[in-house]
């Protein structure tokens, strides 16, 4: 079945900026420091009848309904958003994606099943997506448009999670990270650990410590990245150059980094381990290495590699995309059935609409009769004749309004004109 009707019958936009086309770190530039004022702005300025504002450190994403005349203004959404932030309309443009009609219910619906995450079929999404939604229909700005397609999202989210694998076992290489560190030091609560780099990588690492309430602090080749990382994503930031120097009182590091030489070398571990009882475990997630492979025969250190956690991974990925199969039949399903909603929502305007006119046409030949009855019959029998007339235009109208419904839900049937007729037939003009 096709769902074009969707783009006719809903007009919705979605425009977000996320993961895939702007680096974690520089999300915090696009986001909105107060999203109930954003909200406002956006139905001043861009003539949004109801807006949702989603932020995370993946993703910005503002999902609007309505707008004058019953169009939606993309520019002036995107002019309004890089206003708001303090940026060129240009650059916003360059990093923005634009959804609108059905791209933005699937879009919502394969959000919710997690498998528009940076972790496919992570579960933190769905809760950040009932908070973002939440806030807005608290605050009123959340209207009847929004509300059916965020409702539909939330039990498909929920369904793909009880029907389907695809939040099972770590497909993350920063959270499997997390969890060898994890299964070798008991507990990571209590340990000092290091994090170094700010790119996707790094952002799992940290999302999955945050997640466990874990402490770490974040370092990056310039102060200024590990700033912003931090503030994004998680962690203390410091400098360079003072967590280098600090690496003897370091329990874990963590090194997801794109420098093309060694960062953490033999020298530097050697010198950190002089003296020092406890050991050190150092997880290297760079691709090229960044940790240099002699490091892993001083003692009390353990040092794990990117390919050593890729193996598992990819066991996990294997199972994880079977699951993911599943998930989109389900998806696929889901978006037929807003299809079918959407197209009887249409026409329910004309059913009321017919149910009127007929009624009026009973009340006034029902006044005609009892007219004329006049005294000739009893109270009882006045009830009997109105039930009758009531009757009467149910049994009338019952069946051909359901077998309108069901033609309506025939895909490939030219249900305008269908519709067009039947208005014409009852009088019918939509306000």
């Amino acid at each position: 079945m096709s769902t074009a009707s969707i783009s006719k019958y809903l007009q919705v936009l979605n425009v977000r900026i996320t993961f895939r086309n702007a680096p974690v770190h520089l999300l915090e530039k696009f986001a909105f420091k107060n999203q109930k004022a954003a909200c406002e702005l956006f139905r001043q300025q861009a003539d949004l009848d109801e807006c949702v504002i989603l932020q995370t450190c993946n993703r910005v994403e503002v999902f609007g309904a309505g707008g004058a005349g019953g169009t939606i203004n993309e520019q002036k959404i995107l002019k309004t958003w890089a206003s708001e932030v303090g940026m060129s309309n240009e650059e916003l443009v360059k990093v923005a994606e634009v959804s609108t009609g059905k791209e933005v219910v699937s879009h919502l619906l394969r959000l919710a099943a997690g498998l528009d995450s940076l972790v496919v079929g992570e579960d933190q999404i769905l809760g950040q997506m009932k908070r973002a939604f939440d806030f807005s229909r608290v605050n009123h700005i959340a209207g009847p448009d929004l509300s059916m397609v965020f409702d539909k999202a939330f039990k498909v989210g929920s369904r793909v999670r009880t029907n389907t694998g695809v939040n099972k076992g770590s497909v993350s290489i920063g959270s499997m990270a997390v969890n060898l560190a994890e299964e070798n030091l008991d507990t990571l609560n209590d340990k000092n650990i290091l994090l170094i780099g700010s790119g996707e990588g790094a952002s799992l690492v940290a999302k999955a410590l945050r997640q466990r309430s874990i402490k770490f602090q974040v370092t990056s080749r310039t102060f200024d990245r590990a700033k912003s990382f931090a503030a994004t994503v998680a962690g203390n930031p410091v400098t360079f150059d003072n967590a280098l120097e600090s690496l003897r009182d370091v329990d874990l590091i963590f090194v997801s980094t794109t420098a093309p030489y060694f960062l953490i070398t033999n020298e530097r571990i050697e010198s950190a381990m002089r003296d020092r009882e406890k050991g050190m475990m150092i997880l290297d997630l760079s691709n090229p290495r960044t940790v240099e492979e002699s490091v892993a025969g001083i003692r009390k250190i353990k040092l794990v590699n990117l390919d050593q956690i890729s193996e598992i991974v990819e066991k996990n990925i294997r199972f994880r995309r079977k699951e993911i199969m599943s998930a989109e039949r389900i998806i696929e399903s889901e978006m037929k059935s807003v299809d079918i909603m959407l197209k009887r929502k249409k026409i329910e305007p004309l059913v009321v609409s017919i149910f009127k006119s007929v009624g009026t046409i009973r009340k006034r030949e029902l006044s005609k009769t009892l007219s004329i009855l006049g005294n000739d019959i009893n109270p009882m029998e006045r009830r009997v004749i109105e039930q009758l007339s009531h009757s009467l235009v149910e049994g009338m109208l019952t069946a051909p309004i359901n077998n309108l419904r069901r033609e309506i839900d025939i895909d490939g049937k030219d249900q305008e004109e269908l519709l067009r007729l039947l208005a014409k037939l009852f009088k019918y003009e939509q306000n």
